[in-house]
Order: structure tokens, then C-alpha cells, then sequence
């Protein structure tokens, strides 16, 4: 394994506990993105743990599907639910999961597709898990397509180029070969690929379609600080003038995580890491269509939680998606965007009022009883406020969806996709340290997803189990290795 050094991770601190007296309310932006989840699968099969910051809890939840309820309409693109029950590593504290499902697109249903190919092809793209690799996901993307949608091609390393000018999508033999014809070698100039995608993409802009620039890459960009402001600048001007940017990360050594996953934030797209064919069958075939079109933008969602209920809160994951209060009906404020069939998934660990389960020491001058009693009759039995504002995609004024979250539920065990969804959370945040976590294990993580497994087809989950089973080995030996160290 190549020295880890040369990936390049955000740094973030976990998420806090929060007391509702002082923050009753939480806004943040939705993430649909996956990469953290794949990248993590690559970690451990070679064979170690992955680093924190490489671990964006969101993300591993995000990856899975938990049938949610469909849209009834088109009208509102995603449909909302709320699910409450005891948190399953702390009985003394609920867990409150919000979920949406956009609705469902078929492939012959998504509109025409105007799709530039921005490809790596530099030395450091010369490795089986990277450019062969890539060869191979875009093939099977290019399966998908019919004569509606046009295919460009663009490669950078040292000069940039078109490989395949603008074709129609069932020509297909004419894609496959410019796409075999590639090799890796020289040095990395992304930015001046990135100018020539976007020049590819405006020039054939199909006006109503899906317009859009996929960047495969390890990230390992040979450009200098000011250079990635430039290209930010140049993604966020093309985001407004209708063409999205979706990033697809390979390979490992020089990984740069932190750069594709801020490209694909700017350029209202989504980000994945590609660490075998597997993967890219799910990002580019089953999931297609939320993959490329964009059904909802700037999505935000904000809770305001009852103080005579709930005492305290902490937000799992999303600690790169935070926004302020009033950021929420901003609508300059730019946020996450969810793709046709995507789902979201955000989770709370609360205390409730006078429960065991607080964490946050009782304040001298300040008590629950004293500052809530005013709301305690009219909303008895709501937990909280779930408030969602949202963009349709060619549209600059937001729309608001809210409802009260109400305690129904609240000590009766979770369904199956509930627990699922709380062992991947359990999984990611022992991942970061499992600092709330108490004594719950990497046995007991795997328990719960087992007994909660449900309907599996694709075999995900079941993976899944295997995964936190790895994680377990190799933290035991990392555990007795330092021991000996230490010894």
C-alpha cells in the first residue's frame, strides 16, 4: 500500500451534543453523494482501517436504499418521512430518522442527455484500479444510451484534448473505440480539461435535458492554490448557467478525496468513488437516473426541537453540510441536490426532558421546567418541527414542505430499515472514534444489521456485515500491535 500521506482528506471535528435551550433549532444541506462508503470498502480490503477524515457518516447511510414511500405526484418531487425510536447503543436516548425519496424515473423516461466525458489520462492514472477500470464503468454507462442523448469525450494530461466530438448515444461503436484508444502517461493539467468539458458541453446544450460534465480522476491535479478558486469560480458560473458536474474518484496513494468531493458540492452534482466494476454498475447503471438528473436543488432541512420534550440533540454526520439558521430561507444560499429515485436519510440521537439519557450537565440558573412550561399544553405531543425548503431544478424561489414530529412510536423497537439504517451509523461513527457509541462493538454493529437485514437484492448489505466484520479483525490486531508497541 502506498504511504498514506499522499491522500488528501478534509479535516472535521464529530458533531456535538447540543442543548435545546440554547439551540433548539438545526439546519443543515442535503448530501446525496456515496464516495465516503466505496473508499472505505477499498481501505479495508487492502487490508486497513480507513483514516477518520475519510469517513463522512452521511455518506455510508446515504448508500443504501430503505423503501421509503414514493412521491404521489410529480408536483413535489420527494416524499418525507419520520420514524422514532430507542437509540439501539444507548436505550436511554431515541434516535429520530428523517428520510426522503425523490420519485422514480425509468431510463426511456429521463430527457435527452448532453454528457461530456472528462477523463484523467495522466501517468498517475496508470494502474489497474484507475484507468482500465474507468475504461471499463464507462462502458457501461454508454450501454445506457440511445440516439436522444450525445456523448463528448475530453482527456487531460499535460495538453487537453477532444477525443470524440459530439455523437449520438447509439453510436456506440464509435464511443467504445475512442474509449479503448486511451493510455495514461504524462502530467496532470485538470484545469484546462475542465475549460475545454465545459466549452464541449455549452456548445451542444440541449435546452430542457440533462446537461452535465462527469470528471473521472484520482484528483491528483498538478494545479496551485489560486488555480482551484479559478476552476471552483468556472464550475459554480457553469452550475448557473445550466450544466452540472459529477465527479467519479479512482484509485488509491494519491488519492485526492477532499477535491472531488468540493468540485461536485459546487457544480450541483454528486460524487462517487469507483473501487471495482461492482460500484460502477450501481452509480452509472442501477442508479442512473439519480445519477443524471436532477429532480430537486438546494434542498435544506431544518428541525426545530420542543424544549418541554427534548433536552438534547446531536446530528449524525452531515458536519460539512451545516448551515445557519438563516441560511434556511435564503434562497442565495446554495445546498444539496437530489437526483430522480435518490434518497436521503438524516439521523438525531436525542435525550429526552428529565431522562437518564442527558449528557449535558444541569445548568444552575436555567431549568427545563421554568423555560418550557409555556409551550407544554398546545404541543404535548410533538417532538419537534421538521421544516424542508427546496428548488425545482430551473426554478430561483424556493419551496416549503413542513410538519410536526410527533411522539408517536417513541419507545416501541424501530422497523427493520430503521435498525439498518442505525447500524450504519453506528458503523461510520466507530469508524471516527465512537466517542457515543459507550461499549456497543463492531460484533454488536453486525448483530443489529443482521437481525435487520430485510430485503437485500443487490447483496449490499450482506456486504455490509462482512465490511463491519473486517473493520472488527483489523481494529483487534491495530489494538494488539500497539499493545506490544506500548509492551
Amino acid at each position: 500500500v502506498e504511504p498514506l500521506y499522499r491522500e488528501n482528506y478534509r479535516h472535521f471535528e464529530n458533531q456535538s451534543v447540543m442543548r435545546v435551550l440554547d439551540n433548539p433549532v438545526s439546519t443543515f444541506s442535503i448530501d446525496v453523494d456515496s464516495g465516503a462508503y466505496s473508499n472505505m470498502r477499498r481501505w479495508l480490503n487492502q487490508g486497513q482501517l480507513p483514516p477518520e477524515d475519510a469517513v463522512r457518516v452521511e455518506e455510508f447511510i446515504n448508500y443504501f436504499n430503505y423503501d421509503y414511500p414514493l412521491p404521489e405526484s410529480r408536483n413535489v418531487p420527494f416524499q418525507v418521512s419520520t420514524e422514532i425510536a430507542p437509540t439501539p447503543w444507548n436505550n436511554q436516548t431515541r434516535l429520530l430518522r428523517i428520510g426522503i425519496q425523490g420519485y422514480k424515473v425509468t431510463r426511456d423516461q429521463l430527457p435527452a442527455s448532453n454528457l461530456v466525458f472528462l477523463m484523467d489520462v495522466s501517468g498517475s492514472m496508470n494502474s489497474p484500479d484507475k484507468l482500465p477500470l474507468l475504461k471499463q464503468a464507462l462502458t457501461m454507462l454508454v450501454g445506457q444510451l440511445d440516439a436522444r442523448d450525445s456523448i463528448s469525450m475530453v482527456v487531460y494530461a499535460g495538453a487537453s484534448g477532444v477525443v470524440l466530438p459530439p455523437t449520438p448515444g447509439n453510436r456506440k461503436a464509435d464511443i467504445l473505440a475512442a474509449l479503448q484508444k486511451l493510455q495514461a502517461g504524462g502530467s496532470t493539467n485538470g484545469a484546462a480539461g475542465i475549460r475545454l468539458a465545459y466549452q464541449m458541453a455549452q456548445q451542444n446544450f440541449i435546452s430542457g435535458g440533462v446537461n452535465r460534465v462527469i470528471l473521472a480522476t484520482d484528483g491528483d491535479f498538478n494545479v496551485g492554490m489560486a488555480s482551484t478558486e479559478e476552476l471552483i469560480d468556472l464550475i459554480q458560473r457553469k452550475r448557473k448557467a445550466g450544466i452540472a458536474l459529477t465527479t467519479l474518484g479512482f484509485g488509491s496513494g494519491n488519492y485526492n478525496d477532499h477535491l472531488l468531493e468540493q468540485l461536485a458540492d459546487e457544480g450541483n452534482g454528486n460524487y462517487a468513488y469507483i473501487d471495482r466494476l461492482h460500484e460502477a454498475k450501481k452509480v452509472l447503471a442501477e442508479e442512473l437516473s439519480a445519477t443524471l438528473l436532477t429532480i430537486a436543488k438546494d434542498v435544506k432541512i431544518q428541525i426545530e426541537f420542543n424544549p418541554a420534550r427534548v433536552s438534547e440533540y446531536r446530528l449524525i454526520g452531515y458536519e460539512n453540510r451545516m448551515l445557519n439558521e438563516e441560511d434556511f430561507a435564503n434562497d442565495k444560499v446554495d445546498a444539496g441536490e437530489i437526483g430522480a429515485g435518490h434518497r436521503v436519510t438524516a439521523l438525531y440521537e436525542i435525550s429526552l426532558t428529565g431522562s437518564p439519557g442527558q449528557r449535558l450537565p444541569e445548568r444552575r440558573y436555567q431549568s427545563e421546567a421554568n423555560s418550557t412550561e409555556v409551550h407544554t399544553a398546545s404541543f404535548s405531543n410533538e417532538l419537534a418541527h421538521l421544516r424542508i425548503r427546496y428548488k425545482m431544478p430551473n426554478e430561483t424561489v424556493s419551496k416549503l414542505i413542513q410538519s410536526p414530529v410527533m411522539d408517536s412510536g417513541i419507545n416501541a423497537r424501530g422497523g427493520d430499515s430503521f435498525n439498518f439504517a442505525a447500524a450504519v451509523a453506528a458503523f461510520g461513527q466507530k469508524l471516527r472514534g465512537g466517542t457515543f457509541l459507550d461499549d456497543f462493538s463492531y460484533a454488536d454493529i453486525e448483530s443489529l444489521a443482521r437481525q435487520s437485514r430485510g430485503k437485500d437484492p443487490h447483496g449490499y448489505r450482506s456486504e455490509f456485515m462482512q465490511l463491519v466484520s473486517l473493520a472488527g479483525t483489523l481494529d483487534q490486531a491495530e489494538n494488539i500491535a500497539q499493545n506490544l508497541d506500548e509492551g
